[in-house]
């Protein structure tokens, strides 16, 4: 019987950890950077022997090739690896392969050169041309074909040269601003990301905007499920004569006045 319940306090320290994290990644602020760092930490504690480990053992490996086999590809998914790249708690330092960690890399400056392409493209008036200021003037020599044709061929190479310059200078930046993020200390897990990204916008301004793309989203729906239990506390057989919008604001007032509070 001392045996047992021995054993079973062994299961429980086990078990406690998932408890843990569990409960880390359905908190109201987590975020979708929090589920490769997890897994990570999972698998090195189950993969870990110890002394006190007698009996439990294949328990362990068990719950090790199971954790292995449900989260195979996470570290290749770009919502999951951009989104803890993007998290200065973790940055690059949970992934476990080095595949997998370029591949993550790969996808964070693509997506941050599409939004920096796509605000350049807002930006500029629609039917604006880049000129040149010192741009050489084109003589006409219309008895000249072949002068046209090198008129023609030149222009092409002038458009082509423009956005070229363009695409390389914000390529630059880009790369600047993402180097500068990597050679920078991880801040304690007990910080906020979003606090950190909302301080360092005016230095990581591409990075800061890709980040609240990823950032944004939820690892579990169980702060969803909260909101319907609020729903159902406010919307009741009592309240039969409470209006869609007003029942909408309430819970909406239930919801955020806490972090209101905050401020």
């Amino acid at each position: 019987m001392s045996y047992q319940w021995a054993l079973l306090e062994k299961i429980i320290i086990v078990l406690a950890t998932f408890e843990e994290l569990t409960r880390q990644i359905s908190s109201s602020s987590s975020s979708a950077a929090e589920v490769i760092p997890s897994v990570t930490v999972l698998k090195r504690l189950l993969a870990r022997e110890n002394e006190g480990d007698t009996g439990i053992k294949t328990m362990k490996t068990t719950l090790l090739e199971a954790a292995q086999k449900r989260f195979k590809n996470i570290e290749n998914e770009p919502l999951y690896a951009v989104a803890t790249l993007l998290d200065p708690r973790f940055k690059d330092r949970y992934f476990t392969g080095a595949d997998s960690n370029k591949h993550a890399k790969d996808a964070l400056t693509q997506d941050v050169e599409k939004m920096v392409a796509a605000l350049l493209s807002r930006t500029r008036p629609e039917g604006a041309e880049t000129v040149p200021e010192k741009a050489p003037r084109l003589e006409a020599q219309p008895d000249s074909s072949s002068s046209r044709k090198s008129s023609l061929k030149g222009l092409f190479e002038e458009i082509l040269q423009e956005h070229d310059e363009e695409r390389g200078a914000s390529s630059t930046q880009v790369q600047n601003q993402i180097q500068t993020y990597w050679t920078e200390q991880t801040v304690p897990r007990s910080d906020s990301p979003f606090q950190y990204w909302g301080v360092n916008q005016i230095r990581f301004p591409t990075l800061a905007a890709t980040a609240a793309k990823f950032l944004c989203a939820p690892c579990t729906s169980v702060d969803s499920e909260r909101l319907f239990s609020v729903a159902s506390n406010i919307i009741d057989a009592r309240r039969n004569r409470l209006g869609g919008e007003r029942a909408a604001m309430l819970i909406f007032l239930k919801k955020n006045l806490p972090f209101l509070l905050k401020l």
